[in-house]
């Protein structure tokens, strides 16, 4: 019932949306510069901030075309390496012969897309051939195609790395922590040659019981029963995944939107200001983020409440009672993968403590081969977007793949 009123709600706005668009191109039409009557100019703001209001299904572009490795600037091409129904394995191929080490970043599949990580990639993508885990809207997923739950996720990274190849190295950012550690056991366990020799868990939710935050709590505050019957609904019949059970991403938006209400509230408003001054470059600023905000992807309804269960209630990971398809998941089994954590001062999603809690756990990793790095001043997207992650924890994040390919070299 909730996606039908959500459909319903779109649909019914739709048209609202294409006048808006219409009188904010009027608008434009008829601007003449600093002349332009200051109510034609609210006039054009209005209608631009309604016709940008709603959000799409649809995954924004990465936008890499070329980059600086070194002196020169080289090509970028994006390369779909594997695919199942749910993800595609993607390559960022440069057009160099130089050998770079491999990277598989693992993207969260929490309601956006992978794009979100656009600035991630791009921080890496020089030193670094790069791949990333792009996880396909569960609304276009066909119902044949089956279940997507937690294991499924981490036969997923399994698989990825596998075609990536041996010697290479997983970064996981946010929700994923956890599955990636699990992925990186499971392999060791097994003796896959394609065990990563490192791994980074950056603002993850390792131990949820340090420091909870209020996306802890609320997690803890109800049943899985009752986010199973009041959070989950069924695609449209008019979508390839129809009738499949889904977390909507909308839901997710709207939670994230709730945590900090009034600085979106502010961003808007100063959004109309820059409109109606004709500021031009505070206006693109403000769409950029936007249109990649309010791109949002369903997730299965298996894997969203499998999460919520089994790392947010039942705490299974740092309890030792986490299993993969049966099978116990032991992070002590790892001995040859280098492990980093990053936590974030001022992150309310993943607090301080949550994703170090890792190092404890991998008991056979060696203490020469733990890192842990706590960024100042940052919140949780700080963790690995924006100036301070370029700055402060890339360099940390880059240090640790190249001593990590160094000893194996030796």
């Amino acid at each position: 019932m909730i996606y039908k009123l959500y459909q319903a709600q779109a649909d019914l706005l739709y048209p609202t949306r294409q006048l808006a668009r219409l009188g904010a191109g009027l608008a434009r039409a008829f601007d003449l510069g600093e002349y332009t009557p200051a109510p034609l100019r609210q006039f054009g703001a209005a209608c631009t901030m309604i016709a940008e209001t709603g959000l799409t299904h649809k995954r924004p572009d990465y936008g890499f075309k070329t980059v600086a490795v070194g002196n020169a600037t080289v090509g970028v091409v994006e390369e779909s390496r594997f695919e199942t129904p749910f993800a595609t394995l993607l390559h960022f191929r440069k057009e160099i012969d130089v050998v770079q080490p491999r990277a598989l970043v693992v993207a969260p599949m929490s309601g956006h897309f992978a794009t979100l990580l656009r600035g991630t990639v791009a921080v890496l993508l020089p030193d670094h051939d790069v791949y990333i885990t792009d996880w396909k809207n569960a609304r276009d997923v066909p119902l044949s195609d089956g279940v997507f739950g937690f294991d499924e996720y981490v036969d997923h990274l399994i698989r990825f790395l596998e075609v990536v190849g041996e010697g290479s190295h997983m970064i996981a950012v946010c929700q994923p922590t956890v599955a990636a550690l699990a992925a990186t056991a499971v392999m060791a366990e097994t003796h896959n040659r394609a065990q990563p020799r490192s791994l980074t868990l950056m603002a993850g939710p390792i131990d949820t019981r340090r420091n909870p935050t209020k996306v802890n709590d609320l997690a803890k505050s109800r049943s899985i029963e009752w986010f199973e019957k009041k959070l989950i609904g069924k695609v449209p019949w008019r979508y390839p995944g129809a009738f499949r059970r889904v977390y909507p991403g909308f839901m997710q938006l709207t939670a994230f939107i709730s945590m900090n209400l009034d600085r979106h509230i502010n961003a808007h408003m100063a959004q109309f200001r820059a409109l109606a001054c004709g500021d031009v470059v505070a206006a693109a600023a403000h769409k950029k983020f936007y249109d990649e905000y309010n791109a949002v992807m369903d997730l299965p309804a298996e894997f969203y409440l499998q999460t919520v269960q089994r790392i947010f209630q039942d705490h299974e990971l740092p309890l030792g009672r986490l299993t993969w398809h049966g099978n116990p998941v032991r992070p002590e089994a790892i001995r040859r993968t280098a492990l980093l954590t990053v936590e974030g001062e001022r992150d309310d999603i993943c607090s301080i403590g949550q994703t170090m809690a890792a190092l404890d756990l991998c008991t056979g990793v060696r203490v020469s081969q733990k890192r842990h790095h706590l960024q100042s001043g940052v919140g949780h997207y700080g963790v690995f977007s924006g100036s301070r992650w370029a700055r402060e924890v890339y360099p940390r994040v880059r240090a640790m793949i190249e001593v990590t390919n160094q000893s194996s070299v030796r």
